[in-house]
């Protein structure tokens, strides 16, 4: 039976078809509808006709109605779940905390909903502002084009809906093409709230039809998470559009010689470079560890990595499932070989079958080497040493991605003085980079985009200053 899509709230369910497969094992896991050019017609027009009626609703309509969804996301955790590792092959493991999470995400955005409201300046600071005062409000800049990614089918989608709603911004959701179903349940969740029609909408088709999408004038704004070169070309595309973007990055981890429970770091290191198989942006890909620390950091780091399970993701043991697709996992494969070939050291992994990319640890890579200097997005992590903190602030730094880094130290001055040299949109002390608070404002700067998430952060970013004067009032 075919899975609906959305139009303006209402479920269609479209003649032709698309069949989504896990990579693991190839198993079906759902057939949805696509939708027709007067499908995708109708839900741009819906939404370009609702956005002032949408801006109108109060407040407490628009956080009821994302902590209904919040609500409802906990209740079909186990569900939800099942069908992000159905079709995008994430651990199961993995998937839970991903619905976790994505019900905070609406939570947080039903409660800043609840207090975004603007500010009053006053402004008899000049003479001539004498009795009178500024209102300066936040409205919305119009209907949103949302599009993500296969890797968080869920939060980051949700990352898109809730604060467009938390605003009153019509959007117009486009999810991966490899990972539609889970976008398509939470329409389901959407259509009990009773927001406006024309409100949301959610349209799970190809690539090529993105296109028209970011060039249509009625949506002004396009938020996009997804790979660095689509990114940067819808952005160059629609230069008086409001654009932005959540691209990817090579995160990085330092180890300072001050760090003594190297045994933390390494499992924190192993776990973050390879959940959901290394398919996060924010996955651990570069670690510049003190030649102090670095021979015991590097032979723990291995041992951790060893011990994770790798098989079926949908076995509560397994912690390394496949990649997205074959494609992906060839492409993995060839980049950890040319490292090697370059005189990289191989401690462990590398093989791949089909799909999946054994969990691999190389040392000692050339700075030039595809799987150091990209985005390698796959179960890889690079151990290198440095002679400095200084050295290795500046080894993060020589990277055209700027996205999180992880800096492991004790030291005060010394985190201070990584979060001020480090070019990134986020530096995590003590920790790994993979760390994001949902609610936190989150993104990266050179090629890993620009703007925030994060309900609050998003909502600025989908709206603009609108300014009332009032004037003739009293002292």
């Amino acid at each position: 039976m075919s899975i609906p899509f959305w139009v303006a709230g209402k479920p269609v369910t479209g003649e032709a078809t698309a069949v989504v497969r896990n990579s693991y094992d190839g198993t079906e896991a759902g057939l949805h509808g696509i939708p027709s050019t007067s499908d995708v017609e109708a839900a741009v027009l819906a939404a370009h006709e609702a956005r002032a009626g949408t801006a109108a609703l109060p407040a407490h309509v628009r956080a009821a109605a994302l902590d209904h969804v919040s609500r409802r996301i906990t209740e079909r955790a186990g569900e939800l779940a099942a069908l992000i590792t159905a079709e995008s092959a994430k651990p199961v493991k993995w998937a839970r905390v991903e619905v976790g999470r994505a019900a905070s995400t609406f939570r947080w955005a039903a409660e800043e909903a609840r207090r975004f409201s603007g500010e009053l300046q006053r402004l008899d600071t000049d003479p001539g502002g004498t009795g009178r005062l500024a209102l300066v409000r936040r409205v919305p800049k119009g209907p949103v084009l949302g599009i993500t990614p296969f890797n968080f089918p869920l939060n980051l989608v949700a990352h898109k809906v809730a604060p467009a709603i938390a605003v009153g911004a019509p959007i117009v959701l486009k999810p991966a093409p490899a990972t539609p179903l889970t976008a398509l349940a939470l329409g389901e969740i959407l259509a009990e709230t009773g927001l406006p029609a024309g409100s949301w909408s959610v349209l799970p088709v190809g690539n090529d039809v993105a296109a028209g999408l970011v060039d249509d004038p009625r949506l002004p704004v396009v938020s996009f998470t997804g790979s660095v070169p689509v990114g940067w070309r819808i952005r160059d595309s629609v230069p008086r559009k409001h654009v932005a973007l959540e691209l990817g990055g090579n995160a990085a981890v330092v180890v300072c010689p001050d760090w003594t429970d190297l045994d933390f770091a390494a499992e924190r290191i192993a776990t973050f470079a390879m959940y959901q198989a290394g398919q996060s942006c924010i996955s651990v890909q570069r670690v510049y560890a003190h030649t102090a620390v670095f021979e015991e950091l590097a032979e723990r780091v291995v041992a951790k990595v060893r011990a994770l399970g790798t098989g079926d993701p949908r076995s509560p043991h397994t912690d390394v499932g496949p990649l997205i697709d074959t494609a992906a996992a060839e492409r993995v494969e060839s980049w950890v070989d040319e490292a090697v070939a370059a005189g990289a050291r191989r401690y462990t992994g590398g093989r791949r079958d089909g799909a999946t990319v054994e969990p691999t640890v190389l040392a000692h890579v050339p700075e030039d080497a595809r799987v150091l200097a990209d985005e390698v997005f796959g179960p890889v992590v690079c151990l290198n040493p440095v002679g400095s903190t200084a050295e290795a602030l500046r080894l993060v730094n020589d990277s055209r991605f700027g996205l999180q880094a992880g800096v492991f130290t004790r030291d005060l001055p010394t985190a201070f003085e990584a979060s001020a040299a480090l070019d990134v949109g986020g530096v995590v002390v003590g920790d790994v980079p993979s760390f994001r608070a949902d609610q936190m404002p989150y993104g990266g700067v050179k090629d890993s985009g620009v703007g925030r998430e994060g309900p609050a952060a998003a909502m600025a970013d989908l709206t603009e200053q609108r300014v009332t004067v009032l004037t003739g009032l009293p002292g």
